[in-house]
């Protein structure tokens, strides 16, 4: 068996590369086109397994992408490339229009090419998974609903929009020609090797450093988080088994608001490594309230039922397990961080370009 992964050297899907190559026998693609938040660095000793091949590319490059399944034939594709931060989105759409639509409407024709040429025994092993998140259901605000795979689409961001589009794509070309499609929604990750914009990595790198946390608005916005883990261990397992044309919610069954989980790191953290050694009380010194982003959603909370019901999966870590475990692991990693935040991971990118 061999999956193609792109995005395999982002945030989750390195996760989902790592726990490939470390808990099964697939030999794993990763399609990555490197940009600023894609890190090799984040699969260390990936290009000393044999099972792992490396191809640097756009998923908006028709050519390469065509190139790339006829070389390595795979039997499962999981679609994980795209640009993930609202804020950057807000800021600068146009790439997320690229990366998210015509990106996932290019590999949905590329992939359909290759299908379409399959022997029958290879389209009935063949799958194409799309990752995409929560956000593209819009704003529960506080009325106690939580997301369903039925809910409503009504993104509020560029990012959340392309993603929703894309989401959109990926289920008419299920429909019309008939590619075996799976798609799943996800709500907030974090964990190790999360790349230091979001909230998590941003606040434990702050504390760290001694500097200003900001805080957008009251801080009162709610999401329900999710262990990168736990994640790459459900999407593994709805690439595998899951039911051709279904959508999985996954989530962490985790509703903590901004500020509670900031709170919650400077806590840890003044357990682990006192703030005394910054000339700190304490961490939570540094919190910074700050104007608030337009259009910012105040509530998302995901319904994970149905993949407990159809694929008995379940989230391992609970909050604090996981928060425990992504702090140490940034405390261990500062070689890994600093690389980042210095910009010097952008310098030694050479892979393992193989055609297996």
């Amino acid at each position: 068996m061999k999956i193609l992964v792109t995005g395999g050297a982002g945030f989750i899907g390195s996760a989902v590369v790592r726990m490939l190559l470390s808990n099964t026998n697939y030999s794993v693609v990763n399609v990555d086109k490197l940009t600023y938040a894609g890190n090799l660095e984040s699969l260390p000793a990936a290009d000393l397994n044999p099972k792992y091949f490396f191809e640097q590319a756009d998923v908006c490059d028709a050519g390469e992408i065509k190139r790339i399944l006829e070389c390595h034939k795979p039997n499962l594709v999981m679609h994980l490339a795209a640009e993930s931060h609202v804020d950057r989105s807000i800021d600068d759409p146009e790439e997320f229009m690229k990366t998210n639509i015509f990106g996932t409407f290019n590999l949905l024709q590329q992939c359909n090419a290759y299908y379409q040429c399959l022997d029958m025994g290879s389209q009935e092993r063949f799958r194409f998974h799309h990752v995409s998140t929560d956000e593209v259901f819009g704003d529960l605000g506080r009325s106690g609903d939580f997301f369903t795979e039925d809910t409503s689409y009504a993104p509020s961001s560029p990012y959340s929009a392309s993603k929703a589009a894309s989401d959109h794509l990926v289920r008419a070309w299920g429909r019309t020609y008939k590619l075996p499609i799976l798609i799943t929604n996800c709500s907030n990750n974090y964990g190790p090797f999360h790349f230091p914009e979001k909230l998590i990595p941003h606040v434990i790198l702050s504390c760290l450093q001694g500097q200003k946390i900001p805080v957008y608005g009251d801080g009162s916005q709610i999401r329900d988080w999710l262990f990168v883990e736990d994640h790459a261990r459900a999407l593994i397992q709805v690439c595998t088994e899951g039911m051709v044309g279904e959508t999985y919610n996954i989530g962490g069954h985790n509703e903590k608001s901004n500020l509670e989980v900031v709170h919650a790191i400077c806590e840890i953290l003044q357990d682990l490594r006192p703030s005394e050694s910054l000339g700190l009380e304490k961490y939570s010194d540094l919190i910074t309230f700050v104007k608030d982003r337009p259009g910012h959603d105040s509530r998302y909370a995901v319904d994970a039922s149905k993949i407990y019901k159809d694929l008995k999966w379940l989230p391992q870590e609970t909050f604090d397990s996981g928060l425990r475990k992504t702090i140490v692991w940034y405390l261990e990693n500062q070689v890994w961080w600093s690389r980042v935040l210095s910009s010097e991971y952008k310098l030694e990118r050479v892979g393992k370009n193989s055609v297996g």
